[in-house]
């Protein structure tokens, strides 16, 4: 598959767009050389100590605009709240999520295990109906993907799919964690999303991990804990 690298300050892309936040100008792109669809990829949850990664692939309808839409990381949790309703509502508008859990991190490296949930979520929106021809991707080129893809690094700040994508990620992740909070409530997982923080060190020095804590991850992979 083709792999392209760009960012917002690429000669093909718009000088000042990271300073405007998203628009369609890499859709356009690609529209106008007959590439379509095109669905903005990006994930969440590869930096925290447990659960999954969550990735998501978004497919917006042409000439979409939606006020105040940017990266998840520049909204709240209210606001991620309510554009994920009103991404996910929207019936012209198509989204996929995959996911790659704690033990496949642990098996592959959080590297592999997100190429993995960006191609679950690319491959579900083929299944679905809706396959893309072209994905546009936050960050660095992705290996394995089923379609033809650019990267662009700030994506999630440049593109709209892409931020659509990372806000659709971040929602569905988050409520996952909230979820295994239920299951796990010793360790704060709604509260820190599964993050290192000062609560959930603690915890895993108290408790030793659980099934959904990610083998290899300081300091989960400690001598004293075992599952």
């Amino acid at each position: 598959m083709t792999m392209k690298r760009l960012g917002p300050k690429s000669e093909k892309g718009p000088k000042d767009q990271s300073s405007r936040g998203p628009s369609l100008f890499y859709e356009v792109g690609l529209h106008a050389r007959g590439i379509r669809p095109v669905a903005g990829v990006d994930e969440a949850g590869r930096g925290p100590l447990a659960g999954p990664v969550v990735a998501a692939a978004v497919i917006l309808p042409e000439g979409f605009q939606l006020e105040g839409l940017d990266d998840s990381k520049k909204l709240n949790p209210a606001q991620r709240d309510a554009f994920y309703d009103q991404l996910t509502e929207n019936s012209l508008l198509f989204h996929a999520v995959g996911m790659a859990s704690s033990l496949e991190i642990g098996e592959l490296n959080i590297l592999r295990a997100t190429a993995l949930a960006m191609k679950r979520a690319l491959i579900s929106l083929h299944e679905n109906g809706h396959p893309p021809l072209h994905a546009l991707i936050d960050g660095l080129p992705v290996k394995g993907l089923p379609v033809e893809q650019t990267a662009l690094v700030g994506g999630d700040g440049i593109s709209l799919s892409i931020a659509a994508a990372s806000i659709v990620a971040k929602v569905t992740r988050d409520r996952i964690m909230e979820e295994l909070d239920r299951e796990y409530p010793q360790y704060g997982f709604a509260r820190h999303r599964g993050y290192a923080t000062a609560e959930h060190v603690s915890m895993l020095r108290e408790y030793g991990p659980c099934p959904q804590h990610r083998l290899g991850f300081a300091p989960v992979d400690q001598p004293s804990f075992d599952f």
